[in-house]
């Protein structure tokens, strides 16, 4: 029995992680938010890793709030790059295994083609350059994966599927950026391939081979595509406009395409990603069926 440490379990992959916990019985999971367990606390993270011989960290745990980190930069650097560290050097003597969650910000950038993992690097933000000294981090260790991601969302926490059902009740129209191009990320999606990683890498049906991976779900889409098709699944009678990114300053840079290339997870670990508008409809209606708040 493999033992999985899940750090920031109360956010939206972390919970994700949690629900499907029950059905991966083989493993024994310890979820730990920031208020059970500091990752900037390296006395704490030596004694958890003394007490406890964990094989894997998934660590959902990060400083997220894009703008904010235009002026929080020394805080967005501690969770996303010193607390990687923190949590790599103290298990160290176990050996255990990290997966380190990143993002499709560390791009930037005019580009027209789904980034590939060697590509070269160019954030534009805070948060982008925090993220990426955190995937370096995990990389230099010689025992992590980093997944980069994008346009995370789920039934749980905050995220932009709940922001525009809301909003879509609330108001006869919605102006919607049109010129930033990626792919969402259903979080529950991305749960289950990290699970199904481990699963298979103790099954000995694959090696953990350490290194940087692509997950998003399958297709290309702007914001704007992305919230008619969720104001068209709840059946919510609202006019999405499409407008510029100019319309909608803010302090951190967005990048206008951000589409990532999931070759590499697929072969190496036979993953199969579901297409993104599957995925929106079963999280919209777990939102309908009013089980998540």
């Amino acid at each position: 029995m493999s033992k999985i440490l899940v750090t920031g379990s109360l956010g939206q992959l972390g919970s994700e992680i949690q629900e499907l916990s029950k059905t991966y019985t083989s493993h024994q999971f310890y979820f730990y938010d920031k208020e059970d367990l500091d990752i900037l606390d390296r006395d704490k993270l030596t004694l958890f890793f003394k007490n406890n011989s964990i094989d894997y960290i998934v660590n959902c745990a990060a400083y997220t709030a894009v703008d904010k980190a235009e002026e929080e930069k020394e805080l967005a650097f501690l969770l996303n790059h010193q607390a990687v560290k923190n949590l790599l050097e103290t298990s160290a003597a176990n050996n255990t295994r990290l997966f380190q969650i990143s993002t499709d910000y560390v791009f930037g950038g005019i580009h027209n083609t789904p980034f590939l993992e060697n590509e070269k690097t160019q954030p534009e933000s805070v948060y982008g350059e925090s993220k990426l000294m955190g995937e370096k981090a995990a990389i230099e260790s010689g025992r992590a994966i980093v997944i980069r991601t994008s346009w995370l969302y789920s039934s749980y926490g905050n995220n932009f599927v709940k922001t525009i059902m809301k909003y879509a009740q609330e108001r006869d129209e919605l102006n919607v950026v049109y010129d930033q191009v990626g792919a969402p990320t259903y979080a529950k999606d991305l749960a289950k391939t990290i699970l199904d990683i481990i699963e298979k890498v103790e099954n000995k049906k694959f090696k953990f081979k350490e290194g940087i991976y692509h997950y998003a779900n399958e297709g290309v889409l702007s914001w704007f595509d992305f919230a008619k098709a969720i104001t068209e699944i709840s059946n919510i009678n609202t006019n999405i406009n499409p407008v510029r990114s100019e319309m909608f300053p803010t302090p951190a840079k967005r990048p206008p395409y951000s589409v990532l290339s999931k070759k590499k997870i697929k072969e190496n670990y036979q993953i199969t990603i579901p297409y993104w508008r599957d995925s929106l409809i079963k999280c919209i209606k777990i939102l309908e069926d009013g089980v998540r708040q």
